[in-house]
């Protein structure tokens, strides 16, 4: 093994025995975190991921990473390669994105704006992303994930991304679900998800939704059933199980 192998194999080390169960099980959620208004990076459920697995400087919850870790090694023995494009992003960073997408679309009347925006963005305070339990896999385009080496990518995790947590939670649309247009390439760790989901559903309301523009949108939308409940039916019945 050369070093770059072994400084790799006790980062991964580092991080499977590092943490402490407990307090990560133990951990009391509050309506700041689930809205995303806390700093990822100095958390203490929270770790940078290593430059090996992801495409730019990301954060994840702990527990979540250690998954991915053991889904990518598992990845790697198949030939397929895995690669987060994106992690944790804070209520400011979602803020952000929502704010250019609200300008780019500056022809459109506001509710038109908001919809043409909530095709694939989420408003801030009700990513998934906010959680770090949600990750973007190898690219944004659905595209890329239908042929070659793309699909093949996709069809592995089809197949065994379930067996380490991870879920596809914005399936095609023509099943019923609300929300999101498909993203083959969003994958969520639901043994966390799906608690932070249940804590966000019983304390958070539409009034919790604000300090952006386009805020006072959300109700009309229904951004909570439609868009914060929209995941896969199949999703929702498998956690349960």
């Amino acid at each position: 093994m050369n070093i770059k192998g072994v400084f790799i194999a006790l980062f991964i080390s580092a991080i499977s025995f590092g943490q402490n169960p407990t307090a990560i099980e133990n951990h009391e959620l509050t309506k700041d975190f689930v809205l995303g208004k806390f700093n990822y990076t100095n958390h203490d459920l929270f770790i940078k991921t290593h430059p090996s697995h992801s495409s730019k400087t990301t954060y994840l919850n702990k527990d979540v990473y250690t998954a991915f870790i053991n889904m990518f090694n598992h990845a790697k023995t198949d030939s397929i390669s895995l690669k987060i494009i994106s992690g944790t992003r804070n209520f400011n960073e979602q803020k952000a994105i929502w704010e250019r997408k609200w300008k780019k679309y500056n022809i459109l009347k506001p509710i038109e704006r908001a919809k043409k925006i909530l095709e694939y963005s989420a408003m801030p305070s009700t990513s998934r992303h906010h959680w770090g339990t949600d990750i973007d896999l190898n690219s944004f385009s659905n595209f890329y994930f239908e042929k070659g080496q793309g699909k093949r990518e996709y069809d592995w995790l089809l197949k065994n991304a379930n067996k380490y947590g991870f879920y596809q939670v914005y399936t095609d649309r023509t099943t019923g679900r609300t929300g999101y247009n498909l993203e083959r390439w969003h994958w969520s760790y639901m043994p966390l998800a799906s608690k932070f989901l249940s804590f966000y559903n019983t304390h958070v309301v539409d009034s919790d939704i604000k300090d952006f523009t386009g805020s006072e949108l959300s109700n009309i939308l229904k951004i909570i059933p439609e868009y914060v409940n929209g995941i896969s039916n199949e999703v929702q019945i498998s956690t349960k199980n």
